[in-house]
């Protein structure tokens, strides 16, 4: 993999030649002339993402925080170090991909996945200073380091990331798309679905209409690189080996399942051992199929949490519907929605 020259007066824009890797870009946003169609409604769709946490009230979640079981806070505090490492790689890693990346509307859409990363971590820091006890604070941030099955599952990703930094090869970029896939597409869920149960429960429910936005924003990010993998098995159908995709999906199954029952385990209601192996499994099944390939685990074929979906989603308010669990996605707003670049 060569990295695209920031300046090529020499480079071709045309759209018969525009490719999303190892094209020829001059670099210039040249937006009216778009091959890649998909990128303008998920371009819009991001646009009309934006938020602010601070505008999401926190104040019952003290108080529900401090009621919760042993259990909960544990499971609360170990998804949010979690969840704040995610994103802080991905805020830090997007940029080192769109390097690679040579047809300008997809590097536009992630330079907005970039900025909406940096927007999740700083949510997380105003969940953790407006509800966590000031001396336990710290401890949330270096979780990951004393918690061996944290710091396992994080490396898996921040490893292979790291590799590519260190030997640009096309096979480390490919495991680095996939890297990134499976975590916007499947690491995520059982933590987001644990605060859903909480707010089910009329708890900590300003946490979770944060977690909502923000697995809004990750869900045009799973369509993103969606669209990317498949676009690039259509542009090269050997840069993506499917033997090796599926040994990365069954690790990270693996790894999501061993931590859901490493720091929820059965002892939060309304999560088993059970639920979390059926849904993991039923959600890798339903990623591998959006990106062409067959799903690797027989017989989950339901979504367990399906009476959560209501708590992943907003009604009633002038929102437009997404659905999260299937991961259809459509805008919303929080802001004034954006129309296309045609209408620049």
């Amino acid at each position: 993999m060569d990295r695209k020259r920031l300046f090529n007066p020499e480079g071709n824009d045309s759209l018969l030649e525009r490719r999303i890797i190892k094209g020829n870009s001059t670099n210039l946003f040249n937006l009216n002339n778009v091959k890649f169609t998909w990128a303008t409604q998920l371009y819009r769709t991001m646009m009309a993402n934006f938020w602010i946490p601070e505008k999401v009230d926190l104040t019952q979640d003290k108080n529900d925080y401090e009621n919760l079981t042993v259990p909960e806070r544990e499971a609360y505090d170990g998804i949010l170090s979690f969840l704040i490492f995610l994103d802080s790689i991905q805020t830090n890693n997007v940029p080192n991909i769109s390097d690679y990346v040579t047809a300008p509307e997809v590097n536009l859409l992630l330079s907005i996945q970039t900025f909406q990363e940096a927007i999740h971590s700083q949510s997380y820091q105003y969940i953790i200073e407006s509800i966590l006890p000031k001396e336990s604070r710290d401890l949330i941030y270096d979780k990951w380091r004393d918690d061996k099955i944290l710091f396992e599952r994080n490396r898996f990703i921040a490893q292979i990331y790291q590799d590519f930094i260190e030997e640009t090869s096309d096979r480390n970029f490919a495991k680095v798309l996939v890297a990134n896939y499976l975590l916007e597409s499947l690491y995520f869920y059982n933590g987001f679905n644990f605060f859903y149960l909480l707010a089910s429960r009329n708890k900590m429910v300003g946490t979770s209409d944060v977690i909502r936005l923000i697995n809004r924003d990750e869900l045009s990010h799973v369509v993103l690189f969606q669209k990317i993998i498949r676009e690039i098995k259509a542009e090269n159908p050997n840069f993506f080996q499917e033997e090796e995709i599926r040994m990365m999906f069954q690790t990270a199954v693996e790894q999501e399942i061993l931590w859901t029952e490493h720091i929820i385990g059965n002892r939060v209601l309304g999560i088993t051992t059970e639920t979390t192996e059926a849904y993991t499994k039923w959600l890798a099944n339903e990623r591998l199929r959006t990106i062409g390939l067959a799903p690797m685990y027989d017989g989950f074929t339901k979504n367990p949490y399906k009476h959560l979906e209501r708590f992943a989603d907003t009604e009633g308010d002038g929102n437009v519907k997404s659905n999260f669990f299937e991961g259809t996605v459509t805008s919303y707003n929080m802001s004034s929605s954006i129309d296309g670049w045609d209408e620049f």
